[in-house]
């Protein structure tokens, strides 16, 4: 038994922690000065080696073949879903639209899970998933017409951004369902390093491709040291550091919703972070969207509360 089985506290702290870590992923990429789509290829080829390397220290995971074996293909189209598609629209988007608008958008990745399980897997939603649903839809619809408003009076334009996060949201919750056989099979940090790791190579051809930016070792050696150091604090702290204790934590905490929930502290963090650091002062109707999107999940916690005893 492990020392996070032992104690939960030390699982949920292992959580907040690794929410911490994605809560601040916005902020780290913004302060890199790299656009969008090359730190996402950088990310995941650093951080996705940094997450098999800590898997081939777990004496329980250090089989990193079997999976490949008998799932090579599956696990290829799932990484480009799951990576390919989600991250490099997710740093793409920060190119158009604030850490506060995307940190929020992101968070309504639960949402999205609930909708791919019902396509997919044909599992209704409750009561409680759907009130949640609308509540959430309500915050997107105040952060869509924000930019709306922002474009119409020539300040910003957003749209692109708050479009991007919301593909970054809809990717992420298919590719969760859909992997989730392959991670109850060989444990979801096992899958997680595989996809990350596997699809770098993927990010980094369709960048390359498409953007004409095609990472080397001379490109990393050229940066200015502060974007560097940057790069390397969202490699392996926003992705290998933050993950294991994520994903760690949430497999051995007592009870594994209650634990998901600290994960909707992230807008709260990264507007602060935006705020104290990036001088991205959230407006009225982004911290409206902000308090409306996380009382979504309020919605869910409390409904089956509220349910008649059964007689």
């Amino acid at each position: 038994m492990t020392l996070w089985e032992r104690h939960s506290s030390v699982a949920y702290g292992a959580i907040f922690i690794g929410v911490l870590g994605h809560a601040s992923t916005e902020f780290v990429a913004i302060l890199s000065g790299i656009g969008g789509p090359e730190i996402s290829v950088w990310r995941f080829l650093l951080g996705g080696f940094g997450l098999v390397l800590v898997e081939l220290a777990l004496p329980g995971s250090r089989n990193l073949i079997a999976p490949l074996q008998a799932h090579f293909w599956r696990i290829v189209r799932l990484s480009r879903l799951g990576v390919t598609i989600a991250y490099l629209l997710f740093h793409w988007s920060l190119d158009f639209a604030s850490v506060p608008q995307i940190a929020t958008l992101v968070t309504t990745i639960p949402i999205f899970v609930g909708l791919a399980n019902l396509m997919i897997n044909r599992q209704p939603l409750s009561k409680a998933k759907i009130a949640s649903g609308l509540c959430a839809l309500i915050g997107i619809g105040l952060l869509i017409a924000d930019g709306y408003v922002a474009k119409l009076t020539g300040s910003s334009d957003s749209l692109p951004g708050i479009f991007m996060a919301l593909g970054t949201a809809a990717s992420v919750a298919v590719y969760s369902v859909l992997i989730r056989p392959l991670a109850g099979e060989y444990g979801a940090l096992r899958i997680t390093a595989l996809t990350m790791f596997i699809d770098a190579i993927g990010l980094s051809l369709i960048v390359g491709l498409f953007f004409d930016i095609w990472v080397s070792t001379d490109r990393l050696t050229s940066m200015p040291n502060e974007a560097l150091i940057a790069l390397l604090v969202i490699a392996f702290w926003n992705t290998t550091i933050t993950q294991f204790l994520w994903i760690g934590g949430l497999a051995t905490v007592p009870n594994i919703t209650r634990g998901s929930y600290i994960f909707f502290l992230k807008p709260v963090i990264a507007a602060v972070l935006a705020i104290w650091f990036l001088d991205q002062v959230p407006t009225g109707i982004q911290v409206l969207a902000i308090v409306v999107i996380a009382a979504s999940v309020t919605v869910e916690v409390l409904v089956p509360k509220f349910r008649p005893a059964p007689p």
